[in-house]
Parts: C-alpha cells; sequence; structure tokens
C-alpha cells in the first residue's frame, strides 16, 4: 500500500470492505438510537407541555440539537450511501475508485452547516459558516449532540414519572385528612393545624405546577456521573410538606382519642380533683386538732380546694357537650398533669399537719411496750418506775401536750427501766437534751 493521496494512503479493497462493514454497523446502532429518542415518552412530553424557566431555556436549545443531529444522520447515511455505490461499480476497483473511497471514508468528506453568528462551534472555538467531518468525525459529533439531548430527555422523565405522582397521592392523603380534621372542629384561624393543612395544600398546589412545567429545576445531576440521566428528583419540599402532613395527622390522631374517651378521661379527673379535696378537707381538720392537743408546736397553713382547676375542669364539661374537640384535647392533657400535682400537694400537707400526732402516738406507742417488757420481768410493782410511768402517760394522754417535755419523761422511764435491769441507759435520740419532733420529718 506504497500509493498515497490527499488523505493518505489509499486503502486496499479489504480495508474498504472492512471500513464500509464497521460503519455500516455505527449507521445501524445510531438509527436505532435516533428512532429510540423520537419514541422516547420524555421528548414527547416535553414536545407538548408548556414549558417554563430552565427547562424551557435548555429543550429550547436540546430541539435544535435534535434537529442537527437528524441533519449529521442524513449527511452521515449519504455520505455511507455513496461510499457503497462507488464500491458496488466493480468487483476489483480500480485506482480511481479507491482513491475516491479513501477519500469518502477517511477525508473531510461531509459538509455540514454551520453555527449561528457569534456562536461557539462544537469544538468551543469561533463559529463558522460550514463544517467539514470526516465520517469518523461525524459520528463523534452525533455522539454528543445524542448524549446531550438524551439526559435532557431523560432526566425530564425521571423527574415527572417521579414527582406528580407522589404529590397527587399526598395530596389525596391531604383532602382525607382535611375532611377529618373539619369532622372535628379543627378548621383554619381556628386550630394551628387547621392553618398547616392550608398551608399545606397552596404549597402542593404551587409545587405541582412548578415540577410539570419546569421540571429539570427539580434534578439533582449525579455528582462524576456521564451517563446520560444519572442524577435524582430533587424532592427536598415534597418530604418537606409529607413530615408537616404526618405531624397535623398526628394532632388529629390525639384529637380523635380525646373523642372516643372523653368522658372517662373527664370522669377521671373529677375523681382525683374530688380526692384532692377530701385530702385537704381532712388536713384542716387534723390541723384544727394538733392545734388544740400539741402545744409549743407550728402546724403549717393548709391551703384551700383548688378553684381555677374546678372552673378549668367546667369548661372541658362544656367543650365535650359543644364537640369542641381540638379545644378540649390540650385543656384535658393540662388539667390531667395539674391534677395529679394538685393531690399530691394535699397528701403532703395532711402529711406535715399531722406529723405532731405521729410523733404523739410513737412516744405513747414506745412508753407502753416498756410498761410491758417491764411487767414481764416482774417490775410492774416498782414504785419510782411506776411514777415515772404514770408523770408520762398524763403529759401524754393530756391535751395541750408538750411534745418536747412528754419525750424528755418517756426517756427518763426508760433510763429508770434501764438501771433496774442493771443496764446503761439506752442510747436514744434526745437523751443529751431536748430534741424537736414536731416538724414533718419527725
Amino acid at each position: 500500500m506504497g500509493d498515497t493521496g490527499p488523505t493518505g494512503p489509499v486503502m486496499d479493497r479489504d480495508e474498504v470492505d472492512r471500513a464500509l462493514a464497521r460503519l455500516g454497523a455505527e449507521h445501524e446502532a445510531i438509527e436505532t438510537s435516533l428512532l429510540a429518542l423520537q419514541d422516547h415518552a420524555g421528548r414527547r412530553l416535553l414536545e407538548g407541555a408548556e414549558l417554563t424557566g430552565v427547562t424551557a431555556e435548555r429543550w429550547a436549545a436540546a430541539e435544535a440539537s435534535i434537529t442537527l443531529l437528524w441533519s449529521c444522520f442524513d449527511a452521515y447515511a449519504g455520505a455511507l450511501r455513496t461510499a457503497r455505490e462507488t464500491r458496488s461499480r466493480r468487483r476489483w476497483s480500480s485506482r480511481e475508485d479507491l482513491v475516491e473511497l479513501t477519500e469518502l471514508l477517511r477525508g473531510e468528506a461531509v459538509t455540514m452547516p454551520g453555527t449561528a453568528a457569534g456562536a461557539p462551534g462544537p469544538d468551543g472555538g469561533p463559529g463558522r459558516l460550514s463544517e467539514r467531518y470526516t465520517l469518523a468525525a461525524l459520528v463523534d459529533r452525533m455522539n454528543q449532540l445524542y448524549a446531550s439531548s438524551l439526559d435532557l430527555v431523560v432526566a425530564a422523565d425521571a423527574v415527572w414519572s417521579a414527582l406528580p405522582a407522589r404529590i397527587d397521592l399526598l395530596a389525596a392523603e391531604l383532602r382525607r385528612t382535611r375532611e377529618l380534621a373539619h369532622s372535628v372542629g379543627v378548621r383554619p384561624g381556628e386550630h394551628p393545624s387547621g392553618d398547616d393543612l392550608e398551608r399545606i395544600t397552596r404549597t402542593l398546589t404551587r409545587l405541582r405546577e412548578q415540577v410539570v412545567s419546569d421540571p429539570l429545576a427539580f434534578w439533582v445531576p449525579a455528582q462524576g456521573s456521564s451517563a446520560p440521566g444519572g442524577g435524582r428528583p430533587d424532592t427536598t419540599v415534597y418530604d418537606r410538606e409529607a413530615r408537616a402532613l404526618e405531624e397535623v395527622r398526628r394532632e388529629i390522631d390525639a384529637v380523635l382519642a380525646v373523642r372516643q374517651d372523653a368522658e372517662q378521661r373527664i370522669v377521671r379527673l373529677r375523681d382525683v380533683l374530688s380526692r384532692a379535696d377530701r385530702t385537704l378537707a381532712e388536713a384542716r381538720t387534723a390541723r384544727g386538732e394538733v392545734l388544740a392537743k400539741i402545744a409549743a408546736t407550728e402546724v403549717p397553713v393548709v391551703g384551700g380546694p383548688p378553684i381555677v382547676l374546678q372552673e378549668q375542669l367546667a369548661a372541658a364539661a362544656e367543650y365535650r357537650r359543644h364537640a369542641q374537640w381540638h379545644r378540649l384535647s390540650p385543656l384535658l392533657e393540662s388539667l390531667e398533669e395539674k391534677a395529679e400535682d394538685e393531690l399530691l400537694r394535699a397528701r403532703e400537707s395532711l402529711t406535715a399537719v399531722t406529723a405532731p400526732l405521729a410523733v404523739r402516738a410513737e412516744l405513747r406507742g414506745r412508753l407502753d411496750a416498756y410498761k410491758a417488757k417491764m411487767a414481764r420481768l416482774g417490775y410492774a410493782e416498782d414504785p419510782e418506775l411506776a411514777e415515772k410511768y404514770e408523770r408520762a402517760r398524763r403529759m401524754l394522754w393530756s391535751a395541750p401536750c408538750d411534745l418536747r417535755v412528754a419525750e424528755q419523761a418517756v426517756l427518763r422511764y426508760q433510763h429508770a427501766a434501764a438501771e433496774l435491769l442493771g443496764g446503761s441507759a439506752p442510747r436514744v435520740p434526745g437523751q443529751g437534751g431536748p430534741v424537736d419532733r414536731t416538724g414533718p420529718g419527725a
């Protein structure tokens, strides 16, 4: 293959036949891809949609690219057809035929219209009125145009396939939630969840319109991916509204739960507040008894009944009668916590008020226990021990009782009993001096 031409060494018949076979296979592959792009659902949707924003701009450029792509394919097919006709003139091609075929197959034999004035060329350089390509360069040019066009079509189709259907499902759930909310009194302007439902409705309506008219605004390309359609739909707004709707559903479920067991909860609240009232009444009675029976002691003041809680309980019953469940739900939750706190406060007041009586009862029990012990041991008739017992008993069983003095009398009785038994005086609190056992911690 020593002969050369303008395009280099002249191809022989075998090289020509192999090149024609390879170019024919490329022609079929390109044609198949172009027909697939032509029939792609995303391309048909883009052609028929009223596009806005970035999608409208990119689709206008893509349509021009697809038109140019078909022009390139037609020129490629024409050049290939000419080469095949030249090769088929005779079985054994002449030198003139081989030179012509080499020029067709390897030379810049295809002329294409150039770019618009001022627009960059395919290689990024300045645009020209016409461009000449080899068949290999033309294939590369078609591959570039096809990849960019397919990337846009696949991205738009992916967004349209994913987001509108999901938005419609969420909108259907939103409608059911709004109907349910309306049935329990959760309405805009009356309950925060009602306002949230209105906002979610507006956002979803606007989101669907934007997705349909400008799908590429909701497309996130994959980093480092060169494959057409590499990326994913941007569901940030959708996911946020879906979470907001779920929060509203939980709030409405809470309201529904209130509607179902409101009566039982109100009854339980009445019972808790009633027990708190009875406990406070018992504490007030006990305080009078303590003041009458115990001397030289400070008794805590007992507060009155929880009037505010009773008023709130009456309001809760009113909400239930008028089916205002959205108002009843937070009120019951607050009341249940406050009622338990009130009952605990009442019990603590009773414990604090009755502490001196508990101290007196403990001293009485201790005195009688020692007396019984001494009786079992045969010391019941001891005059000194009997005198100390009687003195302590009079102090503990008289009113008002001075607990400090009574405790010292009990300790003296214990000391005398210990001496009779031959032991040392018992180690008990207060032996070294009076002990105040009238407080709440006694």
